[in-house]
C-alpha cells in the first residue's frame, strides 16, 4: 500500500512539565514506552496475547488509564505527541501498578504505516481529535478515506472502530466518511449515532461540555474486509 500523503492531522503543544510528568518521561519512560523501528510484537511487548486496543491521541491520558484499570483482559497502546499528557499518562500508569498499557509517542499514522502489522488490532479508539472547524482546514481532519483503508488493513476482521467527538460538524463528517468507506459497518443503523456507551469514561473536558450543554457523537463501527 502507497504511504498516506503526508497531513498534519494534530497540532504539537508544549508547556511546563510537573516533577511526575518529567519522571514518566524519564525515569519511568523504559517500563512503559514501546520503541523500535521494527513491527511491534506485541505479546511479548505485553508478555501475553490479550487482544490490543489502540486509542489515537489520549490527551491528558485520564480516561485511557480508566480504561485499563476496568479491563485487565485487554491490552491497550496510547499514541500522543503531547509531552506532558504522555508524562501524565505514565506517572498514571506506574502508581496504578498498570501492567496492560503502554506509550507511543509521536504520529499515528506514521506508527500505523510502518511498525503496527496488519491484523493484530481488536479495537481502535479516536475521541475528540481536533476538529479543524474551518472549512478550508477540513482537508487536515484525520478521518479520510486514505486513513480509514489504512486503518482496516491494521484491524482484525470484526474489529471495533470507536470514536467521538463535541463538534457536530465533525461528527457528520465522520459519519458520511465511514458510511461510504466499503470496510467498515456501522453497529447502528445506517446513519445512526451510538448512545454514548458506559465503557467510555467521562473525562473533565467532556463534564465541562455537559454543563455548557455541548453535545457529544459517539460512533462504533465495525471493520469488514470486502
Amino acid at each position: 500500500m502507497a504511504a498516506l500523503r503526508k497531513i498534519q492531522s494534530f497540532v504539537r503543544r508544549s508547556g511546563r512539565l510537573t516533577l511526575s510528568q518529567k519522571r514518566g518521561l524519564t525515569e519511568l519512560w523504559a517500563d512503559y514506552s514501546i520503541e523500535t523501528d521494527k513491527t511491534i510484537d506485541f505479546e511479548t511487548v505485553f508478555g501475553n496475547d490479550n487482544p490490543v486496543v489502540l486509542e489515537i491521541g489520549f490527551g491528558n491520558g485520564d480516561t485511557l488509564v480508566n480504561m485499563a484499570q476496568n479491563n485487565p483482559q485487554l491490552n491497550y497502546v496510547g499514541v500522543e505527541v503531547y509531552e506532558a499528557g504522555i508524562g501524565r499518562l505514565i506517572s498514571s500508569t506506574h502508581s496504578n501498578a498498570l501492567k496492560n498499557l503502554k506509550v507511543l509517542k509521536g504520529d499515528a499514522v506514521e506508527f500505523l504505516e510502518k511498525i503496527i502489522a496488519e491484523d493484530t488490532l481488536s479495537g481502535v479508539q479516536l475521541f475528540f481529535p481536533d476538529p479543524w472547524h474551518k472549512k478550508k482546514h477540513h482537508k487536515r481532519r484525520i478521518i479520510q478515506h486514505s486513513f480509514l483503508n489504512l486503518l482496516s488493513e491494521k484491524l482484525k476482521n470484526g474489529a471495533k472502530f470507536h470514536l467521538a467527538t463535541d463538534w457536530e460538524n465533525y461528527a457528520e463528517h465522520m459519519m458520511e466518511t465511514l458510511e461510504e468507506n466499503k470496510n467498515f459497518k456501522n453497529t447502528q443503523c445506517a446513519h445512526t449515532y451510538t448512545p454514548r456507551p458506559d465503557f467510555r469514561p467521562l473525562s473533565k473536558f467532556e463534564k465541562r461540555g455537559h454543563r455548557l450543554g455541548h453535545g457529544v457523537w459517539d460512533l462504533i463501527f465495525v471493520n469488514e474486509k470486502s
